[in-house]
């Protein structure tokens, strides 16, 4: 039976100790395993101590590279097993590390999911949906997701749909108002909202144009296709392609056809 011999901590790991059997490097384990097994010089190690020495080592050190890896932010357990996975530790090596986090309270689900649901509201305004979403990508169960998201009231949904609704009209005040209008429904689609919420947000915001942004924006929209269709078509047919892209703009028929009139009379000028 192989007794060891010598103990010398690392120097490049302070936590760490060599173990020497017989004068011979055997092998290293981490200072907390060292104390729980008592090793001391002259201890006798048969093949079984050293197997489950070597175990309780290999599980100390999943440990340590999962609490490196949750020192940057939070992450839920599906996310930390993953990791452990891609370091290539073995599964009762992983559940046992796993274990030992949610003990000591450095996994907890629970609040992983909270925290997430919580910053996702209230920084980035995501919708119920898009956070969901976001919470089967980190592997959290479909029960725990309904339970946190349950504390997301419709009226702090409708106020975060309504800030980004809001951002989007304004920034869009050179678009016609179905322009506007299908640019927020895309934009607080994509964010999560629900379609009723989204119609409701619509009824609040004013994306009404007044005569003279009306003038600018028919007159954008006609140039660009004049522009666009006049070198390779003329009289009618340039005027009916003209006339369909500014339609399907959202410019009223009214003022296409004063577009229209306008740009004969300048031809006629010529």
């Amino acid at each position: 039976m192989a007794v060891i011999t010598k103990i010398t901590r690392q120097k490049r790991d302070q936590e760490r100790y060599n173990i020497f059997l017989d004068e011979q490097y055997a092998f290293s384990v981490h200072e907390s395993v060292l104390v729980k097994y008592g090793l001391t010089k002259g201890m006798p190690m048969d093949e079984w101590a050293l197997g489950e020495i070597t175990y309780e080592d290999q599980i100390e050190k999943a440990f340590n590279r999962a609490l490196h890896y949750l020192s940057f932010r939070m992450r839920s357990e599906h996310e930390v097993k993953k990791k452990l996975s891609e370091l290539e530790y073995g599964e009762a090596v992983i559940l046992e590390a796993l274990a030992k986090l949610r003990r000591l309270g450095f996994l907890n689900d629970e609040a992983f999911t909270e925290a997430l649901v919580q910053t996702h509201k209230n920084t980035s305004y995501k919708g119920p949906q898009a956070i969901r979403q976001e919470l089967r990508k980190k592997g959290v169960e479909k029960e725990l997701q309904e339970k946190v998201l349950e504390n997301y009231s419709e009226d702090e949904q409708f106020a975060n749909a309504k800030k980004l609704a809001e951002k989007s009209a304004a920034s869009n005040r050179n678009s016609t108002p179905s322009q506007t209008k299908q640019k927020i429904q895309n934009a607080l689609s994509r964010k999560g909202f629900s379609f009723d919420l989204i119609q409701q947000v619509l009824e609040t915001i004013d994306i009404d144009r007044n005569e003279d942004e009306w003038e600018a924006i028919t007159d954008s929209v006609g140039e660009k296709a004049w522009r666009r269709y006049q070198t390779k078509h003329s009289g009618y047919e340039l005027h009916n392609r003209v006339k369909q892209t500014m339609y399907q703009k959202g410019i009223p028929i009214v003022r296409i056809e004063q577009f229209i009139e306008k740009k004969e009379n300048e031809t006629d000028d010529e």
